[in-house]
């Protein structure tokens, strides 16, 4: 990485008992880094594994149970790298050639049971594990494009097996845990699909949210099956990042993170305000974390484009 290449920090993952353990990841172009403060100091997660060059890391996850198993995953160019003991050593999984880029990835809230993880790749659609990420095979039927952008997973997983993913040209949705997708209505000319997020009631409510890179942000109340665009100042930006209160909905809080700005809705995405005016501006945002919630002085993670994350 040479000083004119920006320490992008692509993606962010918290321990669930980060108000106890101030533990996180930040994802960048440089390789994995563990916060154990809470984000006020990184060191590299890589460290054991004596790397000749910098081994960039788009995606990052980390296991529900993470404080008694300490599970996380990494994804980087041609496969998935796996720790049990919290990001102090690594085993690396391939995947099949040619060596996709993992792009993103996310776990099945009962992985303590089902061992479940899947990685979307830039390429090669989506691959699946169910071994807790020691063999990975392609989930990719009727995965019409298979350059995945983002991917989301149903809160209620074990029951519905429910998955979307967000691609170049729009919206796919599988409810067979990956084992067959359909393309969802979402007109191709609000693509691409950046980021995307589910309801922690979506059992009950349906509710998912989409981020795109130039059309703003899009709210379906049916699963999926039909789309609105929510205006109010975020129509003509790219979204790269959604974050949901967990109390959603009784606490309708979306936070959306745009490349030079933070919007927040306190109704679920009808109305809209700027969230720390000023911030990140010129810096552009890539990613977020919220480790506890979206409550007013809850700690905001900001993965920076220009490198490195700031807490604020």
């Amino acid at each position: 990485m040479t000083e004119e290449t920006p320490d992008v920090t692509y993606a962010m993952a918290a321990s669930p008992s980060f108000s106890r353990d101030g533990i996180c990841f930040a994802g960048r172009l440089s390789g994995l880094y563990r916060s154990d403060d809470g984000g006020n100091t990184w060191r590299s997660a890589y460290e054991a594994m004596k790397l000749d060059a910098p081994l960039a890391t788009p995606a990052v996850v980390v296991s529900p149970a993470f404080e008694s198993d300490g599970v996380v995953f990494a994804g980087v160019l041609g496969g998935v790298l796996r720790s049990s003991d919290g990001g102090e050593t690594w085993m690396a999984s391939t995947l099949p050639p040619p060596p996709p880029l993992v792009s993103a990835l996310v776990i099945s809230p009962a992985f303590a049971g089902d061992g479940l993880v899947l990685a979307a790749t830039a390429e090669a659609g989506v691959f699946r594990s169910a071994d807790r990420g020691g063999r990975w095979e392609g989930w990719n039927f009727g995965l019409l494009d298979l350059n995945v952008l983002s991917i989301a997973i149903s809160p209620a997983f074990a029951d519905d097996e429910t998955l979307f993913v967000g691609t170049e040209s729009g919206i796919f949705r599988s409810t067979n845990g990956g084992r067959a997708w359909r393309e969802v209505s979402f007109p191709a000319e609000w693509a691409k699909v950046l980021s995307l997020a589910i309801s922690p009631a979506y059992s009950d409510d349906g509710i998912v949210f989409a981020g795109t890179e130039s059309s703003g942000l899009f709210r379906s109340e049916d699963r999926g099956k039909t789309w609105g665009r929510l205006e109010h100042g975020i129509e003509d930006d790219a979204v790269n990042a959604i974050l949901l209160s967990p109390k959603f909905p009784a606490e309708s809080a979306v936070l959306a993170g745009l490349s030079t700005a933070m919007r927040l809705s306190r109704d679920g995405g009808q109305s809209w305000s700027d969230w720390k005016p000023g911030f990140p501006g010129e810096r552009r945002l890539v990613s977020l974390a919220a480790p506890s919630g979206l409550d007013d002085g809850a700690p905001l993670l900001v993965g920076l484009g220009q490198g490195g994350v700031k807490r604020i």
